[in-house]
Order: C-alpha cells, then structure tokens, then sequence
C-alpha cells in the first residue's frame, strides 16, 4: 500500500509542554512585577501619556547566554541612570528569520552546529529570560515561531513582527493574543501598508489553531491587541527615518484610524546595514522630537559587548555578533547617555502612568 502522509518527516519528538518548563523555570512574584510594570510603561509610551524615549537596545540575536547576562547587568545599571527620560528595553532575540538558510537562532539551534536540541534552546531562552528579569530589566524580543509564546511569553515585555512575517495571517492572529505591546516592522521593500494593515487586523478579535499550556492542539479566541504599533525599519528603497518619511507614517496611520506613534529601528535598511551609522539615525530621531514631534515614541539599536560580527566557527570571541554587526558597548553607553541628554533639552517631564 502506497503511503500518502509524513512522507518527506524524518522524525518526530515529543516537546515538553508549556506547563512544565513553566514549572522547572517558574516566573516569581517580583519577576512578574518587572514584567507587568515594563508592559505598562511601554503601552503609556506608545499611547503618549509617557513622554520618555523608549530604546529597545541589545544584541541582533543571542547566541550566548553567558554573554547576554554580562550585558543585562551593565544595561540594568545604565537603565536606571537614564530612567527619567530614557525607558530601556533589553533586545533578547532568541529567533532569526532567514532569507534563505543560516543559523536560526538559540531556540532552533542552540548548539550552533545544525544539531536543533530545541528541547535545550527552550530551556536556555527561558533561563536566561529569568536571570535579566531578576536584574529588573525588561525583554523585548521577536516573536516568529506561533508555538514558542507558549514557553516564554510570560517574561517578555514587548514583542515585534519582522518585515518578513508582517503580512502572515499567522502572525497577525498570534499578535492579538499576545499580552504586551507588538511593533510591526514595514515590509522589506519599505511598505508601510503590509504594517499598518497588519496593525489593524492584529487589535481585532481572533479564533486560530494553537496549543494550550499542556502542549494540546486546541482552538485559540483572543480579544485583539489595542498596543500595536509601527516599526520603521527601512527597505531596498532606502531608509524611512527622515522627517518627511515619520510625517507620511502619520499620515497613512492616521487613515487608518490607528494611533500616530511609530518606533524607528536605526539599523537595518535605516543604517543601509552598517552599524556605524545607528548614530545617524538616532541623532535624526532626537532632533525631530526636540524639533516638536511627538510621532517618533521609540527606537531600537543593535548592540552588543563589543563591536561588528563574526562569522559562525568553532572559536568564538565573547560579546560579538553571529548575525548582524552590532555596535560596541561603549557606544551604547555614549548614546543612550547622549539621548537622555537631549531628551532632558526637550523640557518635558514624565506623565504619570
């Protein structure tokens, strides 16, 4: 008899469920609080009633857990320092989308050798969520595989959807029952419409196919998210950090019926993928907020222990990039510090949230 299903599956493994590595890795009461209270200040931002800067800095992908703790510790001590005019968010990106093929991140392959122990990944993502948020420092990360929230969405403060998985149903679905704040990146073309749909469709009501916290298939309701909002990212048309650029965002949001609010990523097609100039798009971003705008709410730098990228090999330098070129610590502190600076020129004090 001829075979017609799992013809091309090599193997199937059984993941623990949800409710388990929960338990083997329980969120405490104070770790619940930083999360809670990072969710509530992101929203106050995006919404206006918070007139700080949000920045969402950190590595391009963690690779090494170690590392991304060192980093977290330094981070928690700068956060606090800028925290009247600057609210920091630890970039923590356990999973990288590829174009074609490459290392897909710490969840898919945490090993870095093709091995996929997703069991382990899993385990490490949420260590190591655990650890930064005992720091008092919130995650933010990008949410690509629809199961992997599940596991790990009760330490996350705030999420995005990349340019590539905007336009998925899927992802539309997933945000609207996720519990923080979800950026949606413009498309990698540099459509604004594949977001801003994507953002209209995510705060409505959902019913999709999922998994419960015992890891069983079951029919997912959601409520719709109300704290969406848009990430300019650039794209092969070059970058959409300028001013003329965020005024048109307004515009077509403003449409759409949808908040004008929009975070700026400084790297990717905004640094034409040069790390060295995240500082150029950052110093564009504050001057149109000391000029008066109010549209640009946040940014997100790529950043790591120390400066540029390294290729994937057997010996690896701590606190440098296997993905994107990051920029180095010290640069980090020079512009946060920098940033926290100008936003204190703006003259506005922090709304009560």
């Amino acid at each position: 008899m001829s075979r017609t299903d799992d013809i091309r599956i090599r193997e199937q493994q059984t993941l623990v469920p949800p409710r388990q590595l929960k338990s083997d890795i329980p969120l405490s009461t104070r770790q619940e609080q930083v999360v809670a209270d990072a969710r509530n200040e992101i929203e106050a931002v995006i919404s206006g009633r918070d007139s700080r800067l949000l920045m969402i800095v950190g590595p391009c992908s963690v690779h090494d857990p170690d590392s991304a703790r060192v980093y977290a510790e330094r981070l928690a001590r700068l956060r606090e320092e800028v925290a009247g005019e600057i609210l920091i968010v630890m970039r923590v990106y356990f999973e990288k989308p590829r174009t074609r093929l490459g290392w897909r991140g710490l969840i898919l392959d945490p090993h870095l050798d093709g091995s996929y122990d997703i069991h382990t990944g899993l385990r490490l993502a949420r260590e190591l969520l655990r650890d930064i948020s005992d720091m008092g420092v919130p995650a933010g990360t990008e949410v690509l595989d629809p199961i992997v929230p599940q596991y790990l969405s009760d330490f996350i403060s705030w999420a995005s959807i990349g340019a590539r998985t905007t336009e998925s149903q899927t992802h539309r679905e997933m945000a609207s029952g996720l519990s923080m704040p979800v950026g949606f990146k413009n498309g990698t073309e540099g459509s604004l419409d594949v977001a801003v749909n994507a953002m209209a469709s995510s705060s409505q009501a959902h019913s999709f196919i999922g998994i419960d916290q015992e890891g069983r298939t079951c029919v997912l309701r959601t409520a719709g998210n109300a704290a969406c909002h848009l990430i300019l990212r650039g794209g092969r048309g070059g970058p959409n950090y300028h001013e003329e650029d965020v005024d048109e965002a307004a515009v077509v949001l403003r449409a759409a019926s949808l908040p004008e609010a929009v975070v700026v990523d400084c790297s990717h097609g905004n640094s034409r993928k040069n790390h060295s100039r995240q500082r150029v798009v950052l110093r564009s971003i504050l001057r149109q907020r000391h000029d008066g705008s109010t549209v640009v709410r946040g940014c997100m730098l790529e950043s790591n222990l120390e400066p540029g990228s390294q290729p994937l090999s057997s010996e690896l330098k701590p606190g440098v990039s296997i993905t994107d070129a990051c920029i180095g610590w010290d640069e980090t502190v020079e512009l946060v510090r920098a940033a926290a600076s100008a936003e204190a020129g703006r003259g506005i004090r922090v709304a009560s949230v």
